[in-house]
């Protein structure tokens, strides 16, 4: 995966929790497109929902492959529920908190919830900005290497990355894969 929508996993309960963060800079291209300035209206840039369910998947998908020690390639199945209420705009930060709700052989379902931290809702005096429930994200994932079809897969891990080995280095979590 190339693309990395969350930028630090800041708490780890392993098999239970997961909380990871995403910072919306405008350095990101993406926000230029979406969306531009037209005749009538300036630009008006907000994190797509789109990323924003993958950057839960990335989440609650490295929760599930470290509940198997990286074993299994962990592949987002379904978008069970996905409710946005706040588009989140640059210089915002979203906290993504996930779930084991379920966790078999096959797979594993989670559920997660996205809190945006907007600093211009901070106080005069410096109380740091509060989180804003902003959505609820559900997802099912399969264990790639047991499927129903029997398909076999390249035995290295192409799921979890360099840059996902990267990513939970520096957030000090560490793995055997």
């Amino acid at each position: 995966m190339r693309w990395m929508w969350i930028d630090r996993v800041i708490e780890l309960e392993p098999k239970q929790r997961l909380v990871a963060i995403k910072h919306i800079s405008m350095a990101e291209d993406h926000l230029h497109d979406h969306f531009a300035a037209t005749d009538k209206r300036p630009p008006l840039p907000v994190m797509p929902m789109s990323l924003i369910v993958e950057g839960m998947a990335q989440t609650a998908g490295i929760l599930v492959g470290h509940a198997s020690d990286f074993k299994e390639k962990v592949v987002l199945a379904k978008v069970a529920k996905a409710t946005l209420s706040k588009d989140p705009t640059p210089g915002c930060t979203l906290r993504y908190t996930a779930t084991i709700d379920r966790f078999t052989d096959s797979g594993a379902s989670t559920n997660g919830v996205v809190d945006l931290y907007d600093p211009t809702t901070s106080y005069q005096d410096q109380t740091p900005a509060q989180p804003e429930r902003i959505g609820e994200i559900n997802l099912i994932f399969s264990h790639l290497d047991r499927n129903a079809a029997g398909t076999q897969y390249p035995e290295e891990n192409f799921v979890f990355s360099d840059s996902f080995r990267t990513l939970l280095r520096t957030s000090g979590i560490e793995s055997s894969f």
